[in-house]
């Protein structure tokens, strides 16, 4: 196994979709299946970028819009190093957000195009898979906490998922929908068969580049 990287796995989805819920029952499936594998989430609050951006979406300060954009890809990018070492060290990473989100939430304000909006994040890691879970609008407003956080309004999340659904188009990346009204235990049984298949498969090829 020596020289063998770890898959990338990114899970995406609307505010409230059970994203970090899924991760954290998939590291541990992983682990106790015997695979390396760790949890990363986005936005990385601990970092001084980070630290900008968590008062920010807890509406604690304002910000330029193409700026906040910016900062939330640069978050992204800070985090690039330990990404690629630990999946050099045969560690599958599954994380929480990533690009996708970024150009789907700002594409979903006025005046963004996507392209522009996916320019600061050519070239990051290219993952393995990306799990999209899906979630009537009307459910994930009766979940926990939603509203807390900026962005969690009903009519904006709409706009959200169009652009995600938008993104799924790019046949140059590893899609899959996972439908997230169904049970916790469902859920993650489906993300974990995807999973597994993944990373036999990663284990064989290079790291590529995203959106290049």
């Amino acid at each position: 196994m020596a020289g063998r990287r770890g898959a990338l796995i990114v899970l995406e989805g609307v505010d409230r979709a059970g994203k970090s819920t899924q991760g954290r029952k998939l590291v541990a499936a992983l682990c106790a299946a015997g695979h390396r594998a760790e949890l990363l989430s986005f936005p990385e609050r601990s970092t001084e970028i980070g630290r900008l951006l968590s008062s920010y979406l807890e509406k604690k300060n304002e910000m330029e819009n193409h700026s906040v954009h910016l900062l939330f890809s640069a978050n992204r990018w800070e985090q690039v190093p330990l990404i690629k070492e630990k999946l050099s060290q045969g560690i599958t990473l599954v994380v929480d957000r990533y690009a996708f989100s970024g150009v789907a939430y700002t594409s979903a304000k006025a005046d963004f195009s996507l392209d522009w909006c996916k320019q600061p994040d050519v070239g990051l890691p290219k993952p393995d898979l990306v799990v999209f879970l899906q979630l009537k609008l009307a459910e994930a407003a009766t979940r926990g906490k939603f509203g807390c956080e900026r962005y969690e309004n009903r009519t904006f999340q709409e706009s959200v998922s169009q652009r995600f659904h938008q993104l799924m188009g790019d046949t140059t990346l590893n899609w899959k929908m996972v439908d997230a009204s169904k049970s916790i235990e469902d859920v993650h049984k489906e993300i974990c068969e995807l999973c597994e298949d993944t990373i036999w498969a990663a284990a064989q090829k290079p790291l590529g580049e995203l959106w290049k």
